[in-house]
Parts: structure tokens; C-alpha cells; sequence
């Protein structure tokens, strides 16, 4: 593959594929392992993964690139092979998660900006030398009637355009992720109020990469689609959430990105993908849109295995489902008879 960052960046949305979100942190899987009743050891988190690189048929054809944790980025597979070469092998992009967590924002109480600039530029070295060629900085955005505020938001989209700039120095293709997020208390706001939000946060994020020269040909954005809080009275339709969120990117995101990955956040598999397939049926766009999904990606899978050998074939199975279905979004072909297929 090309080491150009527009080049990488173009591999990780091509059509009817997306990304594959498996870097939880050791504490986030924690959660996810305590849902199915596995023990949080190094070799669970070896085998679960290892499972997902290896089932072939949605590796092959609906994963265009893998997120992955530190751990899993240096880590090798029962046989000695590096996982970096089973995602290499399946003709997917490995990448890397860089950020440190949020963390509170001084003096903007209810809001948080992401930590991990300190030494970046030493790491992203490092990680490209191991074979990372994209990398993912989470910025979290809290949505309430008064939040988040503008100093909270331009904290967090300047972040990401530092982090940015340095990943494409190395050589590696930055997401962007501002994610307003759907299921932060008290998520009740509505669709109105997340396209007012998202619309602000993406325009000062693109500000803020402007500013510090990104090249958006070398970049992938990865934000919430306009929806609804989970507790809201009044959810959305598919076609709704596809005419806001499709509305905010008209006006903010610059038609020389060559691709939206979007979250999935609180969204349910199914809606994820609903929605997703909404976008593409429906409207003509500059950018690719696909998806970015972990755990919408991963439940059925993640349930299907429960640590146990002897149901990897059923988890895989599941698995290579929910990327079937994505990919047929990604190319707006999903229908609700394909699911149930």
C-alpha cells in the first residue's frame, strides 16, 4: 500500500467497507468481559480479539481498518503472528488509539477535554515503526441545555487539531472524533438540540484544523450522527436523523475530506446500521460515509462467544453478520429483509 496519508486515507473508506473499533481500554473491557462472565486476562483479550482478525469474510470485504489499543498493537496471536500482519492480511489498515481519556476541563464545570499531547510525537514514532498507519483521539462533548460552552468546545477542538498535525507528520492518518454524546445525563435533549450542538462543534474543529495546516485529504472525521438523547420523549426516525445529520456536514465539513466514519454511541446494532443505510440511500454526497462502530460491531459477537472455544465459530458468524449489514449501509443497499436474512 501507498504511505501517502491521502492514499491511506482513502484505502480506510472504500465503498461497502468501514472500521473496526477493538480499542477498548483495559477498563472498558473490563465491562464488556464482566457482561458475559470472562475473567479480564491478557489471554482473553489475545483470543477475543484474535477471533474478530480472523474471521476472514468480514475482514476480507467490510473491514477497511482496525482501531486498536496499545496492548493489541504490539500483541501476537496464539500462533506467534502479530496481529498487525493478520490486519495487513485481510487488506485492512491497522491503527492505533492515542488519546489518554478525558479528563476534567478547568473551570468549565460539567465539560472535559482529552489528555495525551505530552509526548505524542515520541509515540506516534513508535506506533508507526509497529505498523500502525491511522490513529483515533476521542474528544467528548457533553450536551445539556447549557452545555457544553464555548471555551469547553474549543479546548477539545484544538486538542484534535494538535494531535492531528502531529499524526500526520509521522507519516500516520488522524480520525478526528468530536462525539456529542447521546447518552451523557441527562440525555434528554432532542434531535433539534444536537444539530445546534454538532453543527458549532464541527465548524470550530474545522477552524481549529485550518488553523493548524491539516491536510483534510489525509484525514478521516468520525463524529456522532444528529440524534435524539437516549432519554429523550420524542426519538427519531432513520430518515430524520438522516436529514439533520446530513444537513450539519453540508455546512461544516469541507468537501476535501475524503470520508465520515461515523460512531455509533448509544445506538442499538440495528439502528446504527438503519441509519447509516438512510444517509446513503438518500442523498448524493462528497465524502464517503461509513462507519466506525465497536461495540455496535461487537455485542451480538461479544454475547455469542462468552469465552468459550467451542463458540468462536457461532461468534464469527455473528460478527461477519453485523459487518455484512454495515457494509450494505455504507452503500446504501441495507433493508430491514437483508437483516433478518
Amino acid at each position: 500500500m501507498s504511505e501517502k496519508i491521502e492514499d491511506i486515507a482513502r484505502a480506510m473508506v472504500l465503498p461497502g467497507q468501514g472500521i473496526l473499533a477493538a480499542d477498548e481500554s483495559t477498563g472498558t473491557i473490563q465491562k464488556r468481559f464482566d457482561s458475559i462472565g470472562v475473567e479480564n486476562t491478557e489471554t482473553n483479550r489475545r483470543d477475543y480479539r484474535e477471533m474478530l482478525f480472523r474471521s476472514d469474510d468480514a475482514m476480507n470485504n467490510n473491514i477497511a481498518g482496525v482501531i486498536q489499543f496499545e496492548e493489541t498493537l504490539f500483541q501476537k496471536a496464539a500462533d506467534g503472528t502479530p496481529f498487525v500482519d493478520l490486519i495487513r492480511k485481510a487488506g485492512a489498515v491497522p491503527g492505533i488509539k492515542v488519546d489518554k481519556g478525558a479528563q476534567p476541563l478547568a473551570g468549565h464545570p460539567g465539560e472535559t477535554v482529552t489528555a495525551g499531547l505530552d509526548g505524542l510525537p515520541e509515540r506516534l514514532a513508535q506506533y508507526h515503526e509497529a505498523g500502525a498507519r491511522f490513529a483515533k483521539w476521542r474528544a467528548v462533548i457533553s450536551i445539556t441545555d447549557a452545555l457544553p460552552t464555548r471555551g469547553g468546545i474549543l479546548a477539545n477542538a484544538h486538542a484534535l487539531a494538535r494531535y492531528a498535525a502531529d499524526c500526520q507528520r509521522a507519516g500516520i492518518v488522524p480520525i478526528v472524533e468530536p462525539e456529542v454524546q447521546m447518552d451523557a445525563d441527562p440525555a434528554d435533549h432532542t434531535i433539534e438540540r444536537c444539530h445546534e450542538v454538532t453543527a458549532e462543534v464541527l465548524r470550530v474543529v474545522f477552524e481549529q484544523l485550518s488553523a493548524l495546516n491539516v491536510k483534510l485529504e489525509g484525514m478521516i472525521l468520525k463524529p456522532n450522527m444528529v440524534v435524539p438523547g437516549s432519554r429523550a420523549q420524542k426519538q427519531a426516525t432513520p430518515e430524520e436523523v438522516a436529514h439533520h445529520t446530513v444537513a450539519v456536514l453540508k455546512r461544516t465539513v469541507p468537501s476535501a475530506v475524503p470520508g465520515i466514519a461515523f460512531l455509533s454511541g448509544g445506538q442499538s446494532d440495528e439502528e446504527a446500521t438503519a441509519n447509516l443505510a438512510a444517509m446513503n440511500a438518500n442523498y448524493d454526497l462528497p465524502w464517503a460515509l461509513t462507519y466506525s462502530y465497536g461495540r455496535a460491531l461487537q455485542a451480538a459477537c461479544l454475547s455469542a462467544w462468552s469465552g468459550l472455544p467451542e463458540n468462536v465459530p457461532a461468534a464469527q458468524k455473528a460478527f461477519t453478520h453485523r459487518a455484512r449489514m454495515n457494509g450494505l449501509a455504507a452503500k446504501g443497499e441495507w433493508t430491514a429483509e437483508a437483516e433478518r436474512g
